[in-house]
């Protein structure tokens, strides 16, 4: 194995030749304290950046190994080791030339602790990372690729990959911190809880394009006395909080209150957060599922007839199918869909709902008799889906009272406290009876499973056989085709989007056969994900894939413009 010496001898070689000859730097080489690997160098200054690693054996990194002895840990030190990295490459990283010579990056990362391919901890250390290799116009800059591969490299090393130069009390925080909220997690369903929100807990955000805790004016969460529960953590020992009942809930109050801040603190409470984020110890159930209106997506082939009937003209909702989805139709297929991949329980906003999918009140039926209006609204619905399928529901509701009738649990928001409000809701809903009639029927209906067609995935462009770009964490390039996922909520890192777009390319190589059902497609996938990582969906080692869910991934295959079914 070439050594730092022999890098250095050829960096400087290969000063003010043509970019194209950095390729001849590709490969390992042995440092003092550890490996420095070049995967993939960049054939150009202005072009995707060269991609390395470095491993570092854990006789140098020397992390104990009750800081990885759980995958639950494991991955919370991983994330800590991320963020560490990131920090001093910023720190050295500089503009050495044109294009993108002189970065030193990670993958980007937000306030939730996740499952990345970016470091990897057991026996060694091995963090996967860019380098834009420094040029002036298009010839080498090899001293100044000689500073960065030679010298920069190690300090980063040194700072963010070594446990004696970390904060040792910081790193039990983080890893104790995702292990207390994985156990919160795997424990509501022990007390029949879908949700848990810490007394204390910090819900607002900065900003809708910030996602940090808000720190002026700030209200602590805390529970209504009637909702509070006790769970106990490994590390934190008990910890208070409202607990959300399974079955049908109500986030009621004014306007800019607080409603729809504790539903997005919910729906994002699937994952763990970091330290000092305010929700570290609010937690969801895992197969949560946010819902909403979604106006132009394209549905295929999905049975939403519990929900949409006696189309005009006699269409069939059974297998319904659309290239330009209204409000109400794209929120009925959005709940099929997640139902028919194992949703438990379904998170909406009037906000972001068609009208009239959520409500049509007593008046409206009289004006427009039931024979006429295809629409069976969700209040007739919701009810049916938790005693029939266990699903329950958490719905973010100011402007109708009607669902008071059908409800379990109020919580009524007042300038970001909650109060239940489950009694007086009742009493309102006896004193003024709506007198609406129900809509729904005896049962709520099939949930009806669906296999795609190989052939309809179909991820080329051009002389490329595969052709996938991410754009942020709402849009994925695939093949010929836009994949619009700006109402797929629950995406919060673009890493997520680059690894579900590739394990859509993978199932379609290992699993799209016409016979698997697309439930049973994304357990297979998923199941190697589990027993392999993210690397078995990966043609090559990457540092840039996220852990992502099976709802995310099927929503990803739902809007394939392209998709078929069997």
């Amino acid at each position: 194995m070439r050594d730092r010496n022999s890098l250095r001898s050829t960096l400087l070689d290969l000063d003010g030749r043509g970019y194209k000859a950095y390729k001849d730097i590709k490969g390992r080489y042995s440092f003092p304290n550890f490996t420095l690997i070049i995967d993939r160098v960049q054939g150009d200054p202005f072009a995707s950046p060269s991609q390395l690693r470095v491993q570092v054996p854990q006789s140098i990194a020397q992390f104990p190994p009750h800081l990885y002895a759980s995958l639950s840990r494991e991955i919370a030190l991983r994330d800590y080791l991320t963020r560490q990295f990131d920090r001093a490459a910023q720190q050295v990283s500089s503009r050495r030339g044109t294009g993108k010579s002189g970065l030193i990056a990670i993958t980007r990362f937000g306030q939730e602790i996740l499952e990345r391919t970016a470091v990897f901890v057991d026996d060694e250390v091995e963090v996967r990372f860019i380098v834009g290799l420094p040029a002036q116009g298009r010839r080498i800059l090899g001293r100044q690729a000689a500073a960065m591969l030679c010298e920069d490299i190690p300090e980063i090393v040194e700072s963010a990959l070594k446990y004696a130069s970390l904060d040792s009390q910081t790193i039990q925080k983080h890893v104790e911190t995702a292990e207390d909220a994985d156990e919160l997690r795997s424990s509501l369903s022990q007390h029949n809880l879908i949700a848990f929100v810490a007394d204390g807990a910090i819900l607002p955000r900065r900003s809708g394009v910030d996602d940090r805790p808000l720190l002026e004016a700030v209200v602590p969460f805390e529970s209504p006395p009637s909702l509070r529960v006790e769970l106990t953590c490994p590390n934190q020992g008990k910890i208070t909080g409202m607990g959300v009942p399974e079955g049908i809930t109500l986030i009621v109050g004014g306007g800019y209150h607080g409603k729809s801040t504790l539903l997005r603190a919910l729906e994002v409470s699937v994952y763990n957060h970091i330290p000092g984020d305010g929700r570290e110890f609010v937690v969801m159930n895992p197969a949560a599922v946010k819902i909403r209106a979604e106006d132009g997506r394209s549905i295929a082939d999905t049975n939403i007839s519990p929900f949409i009937n006696q189309l005009p003209q006699g269409r069939s909702t059974v297998r319904f199918s659309t290239a330009n989805a209204s409000g109400s139709t794209s929120q009925a297929a959005n709940i099929m869909e997640a139902l028919e991949v194992g949703a438990k329980v379904l998170l909406m906003d009037e906000d972001t709902s068609a009208t009239n999918f959520t409500i049509r009140d007593r008046r409206m039926q009289q004006l427009i008799s039931k024979n006429k209006e295809p629409i069976t609204p969700y209040i007739d619905k919701v009810r049916q889906l938790y005693e029939e399928y266990g699903v329950s529901t958490i719905l973010v509701m100011g402007g109708s009272g009607d669902y008071f009738e059908v409800a379990d649990t109020v919580v009524a928001m007042d300038n970001f406290q909650a109060h239940e409000v489950t009694a007086k809701a009742k009493e309102i809903a006896i004193a003024y009876a709506s007198d609406r009639l129900s809509e729904g029927g005896e049962t709520f209906g099939t949930i009806t499973p669906r296999v795609p067609i190989n052939s309809s995935i179909d991820p080329s462009r051009g002389k490329r056989a595969v052709k996938v770009k991410v754009r942020d964490v709402d849009e994925v390039a695939f093949g010929s085709e836009e994949i619009d996922l700006g109402a797929v909520e629950q995406i919060v890192d673009a890493g997520q989007l680059r690894a579900i777009a590739t394990a859509i390319v993978y199932a379609k190589e290992n699993y799209i056969d016409q016979k698997q059902t697309l439930s049973t497609l994304l357990d297979r996938v998923l199941g190697d994900i589990e027993e392999e990582g993210l690397d078995a969906i990966a043609e090559f080692p990457r540092g840039d894939l996220v852990f992502f869910r099976r709802f995310e991934l099927a929503a990803a295959l739902n809007r394939l413009r392209t998709l078929e079914i069997v």
